[in-house]
């Protein structure tokens, strides 16, 4: 398969850190992660009322994604052209898990809609498309881990046959107190070069 692609960027959420290109730009010690995001949001302006209205991986995902897409707009890297190819390991399980609660205990019984309104991963990618007007093809996997070599695959795929010109790629999940997101984007530009070994080396360097 052609691999005349490279990374353009790349971002991390974990630990209640935001590092953009192996460059901290934000840090808070304490708190949740519902907490961390909110103080997220404020620290880098974002202005999306949508935002708390969605899930916590909905928001982690939409985040690690605008910091990192924006970096893109003010460098003149942005393309709208832009796939979404993401995956973790939990589904939407932290979220089945609120909704479970509501249900379970009869004498206090308060199951709602509202749980669902803004969850699963496909509103994850939605709310990323919508505002950053991303019109081409979105995929979610499930795997048991990180797997580099699928993302790596599907992406060469997706710009090898014309389907997009530039591919946002990663891992997102949210299971209770764990969480992480990793995303970086590939195209015919960039400074490091897209190879599963690459992938591989910035997930796991935590940079």
């Amino acid at each position: 398969m052609n691999n005349n692609n490279f990374i353009q960027g790349y971002c991390r959420i974990k630990d209640n850190t935001v590092l953009k290109n192996g460059e901290l730009l934000f840090s808070e010690d304490s708190g949740t992660l519902n907490e961390f995001l909110k103080l997220a949001y404020q620290h880098f302006q974002t202005d999306y009322s949508k935002f708390f209205k969605m899930d916590r991986l909905s928001k982690l995902g939409f985040l690690c994604a605008d910091v990192l897409l924006n970096n893109l707009k003010e460098n003149n890297l942005f393309q709208e052209n832009t796939a979404i190819v993401l995956a973790n390991k939990s589904a939407s399980l932290d979220t089945d898990r609120k909704y479970q609660k509501s249900i379970e205990d009869l004498d206090n019984y308060f199951p709602s809609p509202a749980v669902f309104v803004y969850t699963l991963p496909n509103i994850c990618m939605g709310e990323i498309s919508i505002r950053h007007k991303l019109y081409s093809e979105n995929s979610f996997f499930i795997f048991d881990a990180f797997n580099a070599d699928y993302l790596w695959e599907y992406t060469n795929s997706l710009l090898q046959n014309k389907k997009a010109d530039s591919v946002l790629c990663g891992w997102v999940d949210v299971d209770e107190d764990s969480y992480e997101a990793f995303l970086y984007v590939v195209s015919a530009n960039g400074n490091l070069n897209h190879t599963k070994e690459e992938i591989t080396r910035l997930y796991f360097t935590n940079e």
